[in-house]
């Protein structure tokens, strides 16, 4: 994920960083497409579901995370919520779906400062805290502007894999992130893991000072009731370094 000189795309990057990603509460809002236009970095393209834009509040559980294969002490497990937008990248043939992120929150001040220094990722700390029963209640807070603001809702039923071409398919299976740097240009990163269950989400709910945290062109997309959330099981995962594209 780190910048770096443009390499050949035959080379497989070493990981960067492998962890698990738990417990990912996924509430879905369609937005218009020029509101992430201006965002979408360089070298990709907006990625739609049947002709519409999404983004997603998530929040999941950060566990066992190890950098360059090292445990780092008293960052290993902690809570992360995230903005994010679904682009693509054509490569010969092939459409390389991934994800940019608009803000990602953490408890932890060093881990914010390294994915700002080094990745270019807008990551603020915030004091956080969660709660989670599967089934049942999931809920990821964080403190802003001197009150809680949260992402919740109740995962429901049984979990199952997410159907071709479904909109639980389109939002949990990207493989690939886009960050567009401090010059303009754009690293890639890969990002593996096996496919995610999913249990359906009732009773989802995002609570926050919309336009202070993430801007006011995103306040008439995030105030609104969501076009759908669900829960994902989550799973190891593995993070590949960064590739500046040419």
């Amino acid at each position: 994920m780190t910048p770096s000189a443009a390499v050949p795309e035959t080379c497989i990057p070493s990981a960067f960083l492998t962890a698990e990603w738990r417990h990912l509460l996924m509430v879905n809002y369609v937005v218009d497409p020029d509101v992430l236009t201006p965002l979408v970095p360089a070298g990709t393209e907006l990625d739609l579901w049947r002709g519409r834009a999404y983004v997603s509040v998530v929040g999941f559980r950060f566990l066992k995370t190890r950098v360059w294969g090292l445990p780092i002490p008293f960052h290993r497990n902690f809570d992360e919520v995230n903005l994010r937008f679904y682009v693509r990248r054509r490569r010969g043939e092939e459409w390389r779906t991934g994800v940019t992120f608009v803000k990602e929150i953490v408890p932890r001040r060093a881990v914010a400062l390294v994915a700002r220094t080094l990745y270019n990722e807008n990551y603020v700390r915030f004091p956080m805290r969660s709660a989670i029963a599967i089934p049942g209640r999931v809920q990821y807070e964080w403190r802003h502007a001197e009150s809680w603001e949260g992402l919740s809702g109740n995962a429901v039923g049984e979990p199952v894999t997410p159907a071709p071409d479904s909109e639980e398919q389109f939002i949990t299976e990207h493989y690939w992130g886009y960050a567009r740097q401090r010059d303009g240009g754009t690293v890639e990163y890969a990002v593996e893991h096996v496919p995610w269950r999913v249990w359906p989400c009732e009773g989802a709910a995002f609570a926050a000072q919309v336009g202070r945290l993430y801007g006011e062109q995103f306040v008439k997309s995030l105030t609104g009731p969501p076009q759908s959330a669900f829960v994902a099981d989550g799973s190891a995962v593995v993070v590949r370094k960064g590739v500046r594209l040419p």
